[in-house]
């Protein structure tokens, strides 16, 4: 079969999209280059430009098709929460799982590339990348919102800024973990403990601890003089 067809397979879009996901988890997306990328899918540059015309929608698409069942799922869970309370305000444990928990399961997947891509979005997280940042910011927009919602009825007593820098903390320990133990292995040296079940116990043990931490002393100090002002 020549290039020109095969290239026009779905088998061959995958493998593009494969090829490019674990380099930019493993370089970066600018360290990157096409010929890297066509050089692991086994294609010539005219199969990619078929199947995604440039390396920026090469890149939309890496996120899109894995973060679009990703924030499905999530959805699906918050939703399901949401029934099962009945009308009352989901308990915070509950959202945070909702979340995080359906991210620990995909980055727990080694064998359909859910690993890669969790690693690649933590990856992202932490680097400066504003067109992927802004690509990000509308895929997460409807879930954020959601998400956010649930949490702020779930805790009324704590200010909404609060919240978000919560979420924001939360995120970022997502971010680290998912990366891999690489990182743990720099101060605790040979690290045999990946079970990915005891990573979620240990995240999420982790997580509502932050989300039930005592308030800082300067946002308590405010919300009491607010409170003895009214």
């Amino acid at each position: 079969m020549s290039e020109t067809t095969h290239k026009q397979t779905p088998e061959t879009r995958e493998r593009i999209l494969d090829a490019a996901e674990g380099l930019f988890m493993a370089h970066g997306f600018e360290a990157t280059s096409m010929r890297m990328i066509t050089g692991m899918a086994h294609v010539n540059l005219a199969a990619v430009n078929y199947h995604f015309g440039t390396k920026d929608a090469l890149i939309h698409e890496v996120f899109r098709r894995r973060l679009r069942d990703l924030n499905r799922r999530r959805l699906a869970a918050l939703s399901a929460e949401e029934v099962a309370a009945g009308g009352a305000p989901v308990k915070p444990s509950r959202i945070v799982e909702a979340f995080f928990g359906v991210s620990i399961e995909m980055a727990s997947d080694t064998q359909h590339g859910g690993a890669t891509f969790m690693r690649l979005l933590g990856r992202t997280y932490t680097e400066p990348n504003e067109f992927v940042r802004k690509f990000l910011a509308e895929e997460y927009a409807e879930v954020v919102d959601r998400f956010m919602g649930a949490l702020y009825r779930a805790l009324p007593d704590v200010p909404r800024e609060e919240i978000l820098w919560r979420f924001h903390f939360m995120m970022g320990a997502m971010s680290y973990a998912i990366a891999g133990t690489d990182a743990l292995q720099l101060f605790a040296g040979e690290f045999d403990d990946k079970d990915p079940a005891r990573l979620m116990e240990r995240l999420m043990s982790f997580l509502l601890g932050g989300l039930r931490a005592p308030l800082p002393a300067t946002t308590a100090q405010h919300m009491e003089s607010r409170r003895n002002a009214a």
